[in-house]
């Protein structure tokens, strides 16, 4: 189970300035064969994947541009900390994967606009993911592949309880207890009872959001209580899985009988096919109330220009060729070394992997009900006031809408600070 995943829709770490210089000066790893003798030197950076073959691969594409010399750079570590950290000095990458680009690395004028890359792809691109990387109109990062998170279930365990695979808030409950047994939980939703994980889901689920389109709270509604507050008694009823021996991200907990349902990612899917054959079956995050809707969270890794960068035309050249007009390297990156949906629609339809069954599913949810996990206006401190109040609603079966109350407060005032800077 690759680092990156967790991450990429989860939590992050930290590095210091000093530590990521000097992991800079030795992972370079490069190329400088006579093909690309006396061409500009581009740095790329990527994060380590857990993957086999990922690093063989982009060194490949990286060999076949030929407007520069590419050299790529494998980064362990606390990947989005040390590129931060790097951005700020002249010793950082040319091009880098990103998360986002950040909030403040777009407003700080770190990274360069890409919207031009898009001029003709872009309603091509999961607009869901699209939108985490487009800031005032303006897009900062170009999508590689997706990752998602899903709803795995039992077929045979449902079908011996006489229960339908469950697509409301309150049919997943009801199922969630009457799959309890002294043997199996009915859900595991991660060792915390669900707050790290599950995030704005629920809130999308309902038909709300953690920000609007125009930059607003958008869980200050009474459904966003209502629908918290009924995450609650699946703790208080016991139907919760917690102290797994591995938490969400690994779904050796679901296919080793200790729970029924799980929530995990897209790239457990193999893992639980080569475990489970066919007894499994895959759902969006079930809706609730009558204005909500299935929920998926979805998340990209992107690729990105430095402002420092000596060789902006060829960077920005370099970003279009790989993961703008070389679709058939985009297919190859989401599917061959991992199990990742590619950021485009039609290269997402016509993977030969994700035409059929649970993988077909998948991405097809992914499209129709995809939600950004982490909104770009949304920041670290409301990320953090957010899930600690999720938290106490859960475990401690504290009041949601006083809870939410104190978070809608705190976050305005985190959405009012950060338009002051643009």
């Amino acid at each position: 189970m690759s680092m990156s995943r967790r991450r990429l829709l989860g939590a992050g770490g930290g590095l210091t300035l000093t530590g990521a210089l000097a992991s800079a000066c030795g992972s370079n790893t490069g190329r400088d064969g006579d093909d690309h003798a006396g061409q500009p030197v581009i740095e790329q950076w990527y994060h380590q994947y857990g993957e086999p073959g990922t690093e063989q691969a982009v060194r490949r594409y990286a060999d076949a541009f030929e407007q520069a010399n590419v050299r790529v750079q494998w980064r362990p570590g606390n990947y989005d900390q040390q590129t931060a950290a790097a951005l700020l000095t002249d010793s950082g990458p040319d091009v880098f994967e990103a998360s986002g680009p950040t909030l403040d690395q777009i407003q700080g004028g770190q990274v360069v606009d890409l919207t031009e890359l898009l001029s003709e792809a872009k309603d091509d691109f999961n607009q869901a993911v699209l939108e985490q990387k487009t800031y005032q109109g303006k897009v900062w990062g170009i999508p590689q592949v997706i990752d998602t998170q899903l709803l795995y279930y039992r077929k045979s365990l449902l079908e011996d309880a006489g229960l339908e695979p469950p697509r409301t808030l309150d049919a997943l409950i009801d199922a969630a207890k009457k799959l309890t047994t002294k043997e199996v939980k009915g859900l595991f939703l991660g060792n915390d009872g669900g707050p790290g994980v599950l995030a704005g889901t629920p809130l999308n689920a309902a038909g709300l959001s953690l920000v609007t389109e125009d930059g607003k709270v958008g869980f200050d509604d009474p459904a966003a209580a209502r629908t918290l507050g009924k995450l609650h008694q699946l703790y208080a009823e016991k139907s919760l899985l917690l102290g797994a021996p591995s938490d969400w991200s690994d779904p050796a907990a679901f296919t080793q009988g200790l729970t029924a349902m799980q929530w995990s990612g897209l790239w457990a899917l193999p893992q639980v096919q080569k475990a489970l054959g066919d007894d499994f079956g895959v759902l969006p995050f079930p809706q609730d109330g009558p204005d909500g809707k299935p929920a998926v969270p979805v998340g990209a890794y992107g690729a990105a220009v430095s402002a420092r960068t000596k060789h902006k035309a060829e960077a920005k050249a370099y970003v279009k060729w790989l993961w703008v007009d070389r679709t058939e390297y985009q297919e190859d990156f989401a599917l061959r070394y991992g199990f990742h949906i590619p950021a485009r629609i039609s290269l997402a339809r016509k993977a030969a992997k994700l035409r059929s069954g649970a993988a077909g599913e998948a991405a097809r949810y992914a499209t129709d009900y995809g939600h950004v996990s982490e909104p770009l206006l949304w920041t670290a401190a409301s990320k953090t006031d957010y899930q600690d109040a999720l938290s106490r609603i859960i475990k401690g079966g504290a009041n949601p809408d006083r809870e939410l109350r104190s978070v809608i407060r705190k976050a305005e005032a985190e959405l009012r600070r950060v338009k002051k800077k643009s």
